[in-house]
């Protein structure tokens, strides 16, 4: 029998979420959600970099709006680059809600209905506050010549930031009052704040025309989003309670220089990415770095993190340590990365090879993050 809401008192102060044969449906259906979550935070970054790559940056000019007319793109006005443009609008939309059920599961096992009422009343007052803000900006701006804050477009970022800080109260609050799985409680609502400061970032992205270096900061807060939703999971499946070092010193060491390397790695090629062709409209000017030399220093660091991650995975597999397995999928994801980088740079940058390349990095850094959990494993009952 599933089960119903439990006072936040009678519950354990570390509950045991791994899969068991009498595990609640509550706690099935987090872990189901769980991977929804990781699987569209991926995609969404193949969806923008598909915007970006297909010059569709500017397909819907307006934002929240697609045009000044209309919330949707016309076919007749605005071709496949708005629909493209709003395909990723509506993603985040799909990925949100997704986030947010991984919040109100996650309070509901740990602290019951309370837990979960306490969030949805947050959620209630930031959005009648950001409604009455929007609803004042966009009205001052009809009355005043100028508009006020410039046009009725910037309310929308104006409203979002007050729901997104309606959101970090929540998370504090309900995350102080939670004994149970509070890694749990916080990750999830890191997830979902994340989403939220990222609708943000991506209105101000369309607001300043495609600013290289906010597109730049779009990709990379979402490809840390994915290496969150990919803890998240490594902890449901993990045992509650302390954890100890799995590793020696030395091999936990190399391990976080190896991220060092992937976190330069990844860091320049977002900037060879907003110096190269590919701008997500063919009016944007880009941020004046020379591609091709950027192509070349991205590589350095790209081999440097290769021969640390083998090293690691020999040093992981001789010595019997336990993210070994996962040292050898993050050895396959780096080979193929590599492989993809050197090709596309041979074959002029063409975009299908840009976006695997995009969505590869996610991945590789969400497989890292997977391997650093593993460098500690739960405390034995003895």
């Amino acid at each position: 029998m599933p089960d119903t809401a439990t006072p936040a008192s009678t519950i354990s102060a570390e509950r045991d979420l791994r899969p068991t044969a009498d595990a609640s449906l509550w706690a099935r259906l987090l872990r189901v959600f769980a991977w929804l979550s990781l699987a569209t935070e991926t995609i969404i970054i193949g969806t923008g970099g598909a915007v970006r790559l297909t010059g569709s940056g500017l397909g819907c000019s307006e934002w929240p709006l697609c045009t000044p007319e209309s919330l949707v793109p016309i076919f007749a006005n605005d071709g496949i680059h708005g629909f493209i443009e709003f395909g990723n609008r509506l993603m985040t939309g799909v990925v949100g809600i997704i986030a947010l059920a991984v919040v109100l599961l996650i309070l509901h096992l740990t602290g019951g209905r309370p837990s979960v009422f306490r969030a949805l009343r947050y959620a209630a007052g930031g959005i009648v506050v950001a409604a009455l803000v929007y609803g004042g900006i966009a009205l001052a701006s009809a009355i005043f010549s100028p508009p006020f804050l410039g046009a009725p477009g910037y309310a929308f970022p104006v409203a979002t930031g007050i729901v997104l800080l309606a959101v970090i109260a929540a998370a504090i609050h309900t995350s102080r009052l939670t004994s149970s799985r509070r890694d749990l409680v916080v990750l999830a609502w890191v997830v979902f704040a994340g989403v939220v400061a990222q609708a943000l970032v991506g209105g101000i992205t369309v607001l300043t025309g495609l600013n290289p270096l906010i597109v730049g900061f779009h990709y990379t807060s979402s490809l840390l989003l994915v290496c969150v939703t990919a803890a998240f999971l490594v902890r449901v499946y993990s045992a509650p309670g302390p954890r100890e070092r799995a590793v020696p010193v030395w091999f936990t060491i190399l391990s976080h220089v190896t991220g060092l390397a992937l976190a330069v790695t990844i860091l320049f090629g977002v900037l060879t990415t907003g110096s190269g062709p590919h701008s997500g409209d063919q009016d944007v000017l880009r941020h004046g770095f020379d591609a091709t030399v950027l192509a070349h220093v991205h590589s350095w660091p790209g081999y440097i993190l290769a021969g640390l991650v083998v090293v690691l995975t020999i040093a992981a597999w001789v010595l019997r340590l336990e993210p070994r397995k996962w040292l050898l999928v993050l050895v396959l994801a780096i080979v193929v990365q590599v492989g993809v980088g050197v090709w596309q740079a041979r074959e002029g940058l063409p975009p299908l090879l840009v976006g695997i390349h995009m969505v590869l990095a996610s991945l590789s850094a969400a497989t890292y993050t997977v391997v650093v959990l593993h460098l500690k494993h739960p405390v034995s009952a003895e």
